[in-house]
């Protein structure tokens, strides 16, 4: 059963279209990720979804209602981590809470035994009567992710949920989000520019670029696009394309002076690529030979890299 259905959805502002006629659905219980780089219109899309801002056309249900026609009704049934800190540091992290599950109406004893549930999840019930802001950029993470939890909505949207913390912070969020789908069974759609986030979360992934969704599949079935070991050579000199003329590259990408190969027992293969870049007069600055990832889906679909997208 889908919970999240979008039908070609579009948001312009003046000329411009942020996000460009998606169609995608979340099942109930998923945890669905949007992965792509910045300005790529998955924030634009998750406001949309929260009735946060109203779309060109198009259209999306959310827990069964309309978010143009039945706004309230959405939001009853939604919790949003925002990109952006949103918490009060000058309250403790009790009651941030308490504050949060008054605005909907939750009565005192469901309040008492929401918070003390939801802290236990995210393990901050030892720093529940701390301030907000003597905790870190991990420990504000957790709670905001409580906090949104604190009304039991039936979809959780997370935009950008590791955005800026360290890696090791960022894995502990992971084990969050993932045991929070798992135990409680809540419907996630996230974002994220991370690959890696996507890949070790996502149940299903929707690549979208420059406000379109390129591809939406497993992140087993997108990396099986590619087929094959990747190989990326960042050429100082020479024309890289002439690889193409070898029998065992399936498939070339370039970008910037960079060459990614799409080809099959790579390390095998690094040998007679060095020799042919050789007899060619292509000077080869670096080689790097790794398994398919998102990054190379990506790099597949739309000719660049999230990171370089990104810097761009």
């Amino acid at each position: 059963m889908n919970i999240i259905t979008v039908r070609n959805l579009v948001k312009k502002f003046k000329d411009f279209a942020a996000v460009d006629d998606i169609t995608f659905d979340v099942k109930e219980g998923e945890l669905f990720g949007l992965l792509g780089p910045n300005g790529a219109g998955k924030t634009t899309t998750i406001r949309m979804l929260t009735t946060l801002l109203s779309a060109t056309s198009g259209s999306a249900t959310v827990a069964g209602f309309d978010v143009s026609k039945n706004k309230s009704d959405v939001r009853q049934n939604i919790g949003i981590v925002f990109q952006e800190p949103a918490l009060d540091k000058q309250l403790t992290a009790r009651e941030n809470l308490d504050f949060h599950a008054r605005m909907y109406g939750l009565k005192k004893d469901v309040r008492r035994e929401r918070l003390q549930a939801v802290l236990n999840l995210v393990e901050l019930t030892d720093k529940q009567d701390a301030l907000v802001e003597t905790f870190s950029g991990g420990m504000q993470r957790r709670l905001e992710i409580a906090r949104g939890l604190m009304h039991a909505p039936k979809v959780l949207f997370l935009d950008e949920p590791t955005l800026g913390l360290d890696a090791q912070t960022r894995r502990k969020i992971w084990e969050y989000i993932l045991r929070l789908n798992q135990t409680q069974h809540t419907t996630i759609l996230l974002t994220t520019h991370y690959m890696e986030e996507a890949d070790i979360l996502c149940q299903r992934v929707g690549i979208i670029d420059r406000g379109k969704i390129v591809a939406i599949d497993t992140p087993k079935n997108l990396k099986n696009i590619i087929g094959a070991d990747v190989i990326t050579l960042e050429v100082e000199s020479g024309d890289g394309q002439a690889f193409r003329n070898l029998p065992f590259v399936n498939e070339l990408v370039e970008h910037g002076s960079a060459i990614s190969l799409s080809l099959t027992n790579g390390e095998h293969q690094i040998p007679p690529l060095m020799e042919f870049a050789q007899s060619h007069g292509i000077r080869i600055k670096s080689v790097e030979l790794h398994k398919p990832s998102l990054e190379d889906v990506f790099l597949r679909l739309t000719g660049t890299t999230i990171r370089e997208r990104n810097t761009s």
